[in-house]
C-alpha cells in the first residue's frame, strides 16, 4: 500500500541536519514518505540524501541544477507529489525550526477535514524561541502587511510548516509561477483561500536553528511587498 502522506523538505547546505531530520520525520509519521529537494548544495547535502535514499524505500531525492529559491524548489516537489497517489503533502524546513514531533498534529487536523493546516507561530499557544529582535520585526511586519491586504482569515501567512490535502495543493500549482522567496508561502495560502477551501492553524513552537546557516535574505522583503500588492489586485 502506498504511503498516505509525503513530507517535502527543500535543502541547501543542510548536511549537518538532513540525516537526523530524515530519521525524525519518518519516526514521527510511520505512514509517510520523505522527498528531499536539493538545490545543488556545495556541502554535499544532496549526496548524503542519496545515501539515505539508498538505505530506505521511504526516501526520494530530487536534484536541481542550481539554487533558485523556495518557490521553484517546492513547485518541483509538489509536481512530483501530485504525480503519485499521496493524499496529503507536507512542507517543512530542514533545520529543526519546525519540530517533526508536531507532524502528527497537522495530519490529524487534515483528517478532521481541513484542506490546509498551517503550523502557526502567531496564535495562542504558539511561541518563537531564539530569534533576534530584527527577525521578530521582519516577520511581524510581513504578516501584518499580508493580513491588511489579503484578509485576517490567517494569522501566520509566512509559515513554512503546512499540510495540504491533495485537492488543496492542486490550485497552488495551477495558479502559475511561484515566487522565489518566503512570499511564496503567502501565494500558496492565498490560492487555497480563493478556492473557498478550509484553512486551520495549529500552534507550534518555532525554534531558531542551532546548526548550519540561516537562508533568510532580507532583500526578499521587497519581493514580498510587491507580490502581496499583486495578489490583492490581480488575485
Amino acid at each position: 500500500m502506498p504511503a498516505a502522506s509525503l513530507v517535502i523538505i527543500p535543502t541547501y547546505n543542510e548536511r549537518e541536519n538532513i540525516e537526523p531530520m530524515a530519521a525524525a520525520v519518518l519516526r514521527a509519521l510511520p505512514d509517510a514518505d520523505l522527498l528531499v529537494v536539493d538545490d545543488a548544495s556545495p556541502d554535499g547535502t544532496g549526496e548524503l540524501a542519496d545515501r539515505l535514499a539508498r538505505g530506505s524505500d521511504r526516501i526520494a531525492v530530487l536534484h536541481r541544477p542550481r539554487k533558485e529559491g523556495l518557490g521553484p524548489a517546492y513547485r518541483e516537489g509538489f509536481t512530483w507529489a501530485l504525480a503519485r497517489p499521496y493524499e496529503r503533502i507536507i512542507e517543512m524546513d530542514c533545520d529543526f525550526s519546525h519540530d517533526p514531533a508536531d507532524l502528527p498534529r497537522l495530519v490529524a487536523e487534515s483528517r478532521r477535514g481541513a484542506d490546509l493546516v498551517i503550523g502557526s507561530r502567531y496564535i495562542p499557544g504558539a511561541r518563537i524561541v531564539g530569534w533576534p529582535p530584527h527577525r521578530h520585526l521582519l516577520s511581524a511586519a510581513a504578516n501584518g502587511y499580508a493580513r491588511l491586504l489579503l484578509g485576517r482569515a490567517v494569522r501566520d501567512w509566512t509559515s513554512g510548516f503546512k499540510c495540504f490535502r491533495r485537492s488543496a495543493l492542486e490550485p497552488v500549482i495551477e495558479g502559475g509561477a511561484l515566487a522565489n522567496g518566503y512570499v511564496f508561502q503567502i501565494q500558496g495560502t492565498y490560492r487555497v483561500l480563493r478556492r473557498g477551501l478550509r484553512v486551520v492553524e495549529v500552534p507550534i513552537i518555532f525554534r531558531e536553528r542551532t546548526r548550519g546557516t540561516s537562508k533568510v535574505r532580507y532583500n526578499s522583503a521587497i519581493e514580498a511587498f510587491l507580490k502581496v500588492v499583486e495578489l490583492r489586485w490581480r488575485g
